[in-house]
């Protein structure tokens, strides 16, 4: 099952990327074996601060056709990393092809988008930074491949 994570917003060379970075690549390392991935980032801007809809509408032009969303939203649904995993794995089962993680900008995700969501994920009931939210995000896919790999990386 391919991953895209559909985020507002461009990442410039820093700390944050560069996790990213190494958290996407040891995904795909691990991933591979279990029918995830590989993941990718793709970066939308709303270049004319058009605000939360014409977000939503470029969100919705970089998720795959077919695809899972699963949004991040602090309205979204608290689950554990095992929970994440088990939930990724089903999709992967179900043989649904491609899974879009969407992270909108800083007014959130457009009401619009949030409802066309197979599934809402939050991170707590606090509002991360998106560039942090993606560095949890792909931290997480990383646990989740591990924990399905049976790697001690997760610890219970």
């Amino acid at each position: 099952m391919r991953i895209r994570i559909c985020a507002v917003g461009r990442l410039r060379a820093g700390p944050e990327k560069s996790l990213i970075d190494d958290y996407l690549k040891r995904f795909d390392r691990t991933g591979r074996a279990l029918g995830l991935g590989p993941a990718e980032v793709i970066e939308v801007d709303d270049r004319k601060n058009a605000g939360m809809a014409a977000e939503g509408a470029l969100l919705r032009r970089a998720v795959p056709e077919g695809a899972v969303i699963c949004t991040l939203d602090e309205r979204g649904k608290l689950i554990s990393s095992p929970d994440f995993a088990e939930r990724l794995a089903g999709w992967r089962d179900q043989g649904r092809g491609d899974l879009a993680l969407v992270i909108g900008g800083a007014d959130g995700i457009d009401p619009a988008l949030r409802a066309e969501a197979d599934f809402s994920l939050s991170f707590g009931r606090m509002v991360w930074p998106h560039m942090l939210a993606r560095v949890m995000l792909t931290e997480q896919l990383y646990r989740a491949a591990t924990i399905l790999a049976g790697s001690p990386y997760h610890r219970t």
